[in-house]
């Protein structure tokens, strides 16, 4: 029974797929409470809907994009700054399943920040999403 037990565990191990997340990004401190009853955040209380915060202090290093993802998690938070190369300009989104650099063009999944453009290995950064309570999140670093 040991034998199967580790030979699942190890199967299991060699199995999953490593998502890339080592980018050249440097480490920035996220620390955002979002009270959802205020105005600018109305659009995350519907499923697909989504925001961006705008850079600055514990905002990320581009701003951060979050979206309801109308599933289990319910919120998704990601880094607006491009993964794969050295962007002035953060990613955009227009609410389709992509985010986008626009000095290269290359796109990321806002499922799980896959990068969906041939040749890029990196994925988007990624936050965690902590729900308080019905109209409260808080968005930090993993």
């Amino acid at each position: 029974m040991q034998k199967l037990f580790l030979l699942l565990i190890l199967v299991a191990f060699f199995s999953c797929e490593k998502n890339n997340t080592d980018d050249f990004l440097p480490t920035t401190s996220v620390d955002v409470t979002l009270n959802l009853n205020l105005p600018q955040y109305q659009d995350l209380l519907i499923p697909t809907g989504w925001v961006y915060i705008e850079k600055g202090a514990n905002k990320g290093l581009q701003g951060i994009l979050i979206q309801n993802t109308g599933l289990t998690p319910k919120y998704k938070a990601f880094e607006r700054a491009c993964p794969n190369n050295d962007c002035n300009s953060p990613m955009t989104f227009d609410g389709s399943l992509k985010m986008k650099c626009s000095c290269d063009q290359s796109e990321y999944s806002i499922i799980d920040g896959a990068p969906q453009t041939s040749g890029n290995s990196h994925f988007a950064r990624e936050y965690r999403v902590l729900v308080l309570n019905s109209s409260t999140i808080n968005i930090t670093n993993y």
